[in-house]
């Protein structure tokens, strides 16, 4: 018996559209991560990039629990000495809320090369319109 290892042409990938709004983060985070990844696919293998592609609209309507939208907070560092920069999450959903899922779902990806390529799988906009309506995206729901 042979093991099936699906080729990078022979894989078919889709485009999925996904909308956040009332959605909490860490959830649909954690599933948009699967898709990336192609974990929803029989012919899953886990050193391919076997995933879709996830458009993600509405990002700036997620929600959260608890406390976090004050005590949730994202780092920076320029590199200089007391370069260090500290955002709530309340301050980066006010400025550029797709940096928010972006962060989120990029953590729950593998690290190395394989990660960053699935990562370039994610299209993430603030509002309910995206640039993708050529690709003919299905909707996905969780």
């Amino acid at each position: 018996m042979n093991t099936y290892m699906p080729n990078p042409s022979q894989l078919e990938r889709k485009w999925y559209v996904v909308d956040a709004e009332g959605q909490t983060l860490g959830r649909l985070s954690a599933e948009v991560a699967k898709v990336l990844r192609g974990k929803n696919k029989p012919v899953f293998t886990p050193h391919a990039d076997c995933g879709d592609y996830v458009i993600v609209v509405n990002a700036e309507k997620i929600k959260v629990t608890g406390k976090k939208l004050d005590q949730k907070v994202y780092y920076n560092h320029s590199d200089y000495v007391g370069g260090m920069k500290e955002t709530t999450l309340k301050e980066m959903l006010n400025t550029h809320p797709e940096r928010v899922i972006e962060h989120a779902v990029k953590g729950m990806l593998p690290k190395g090369p394989l990660g960053r390529q699935m990562y370039t799988k994610l299209f993430v906009y603030a509002g309910p319109d995206h640039k993708h309506q050529a690709q003919k995206p299905e909707v996905l729901t969780f």
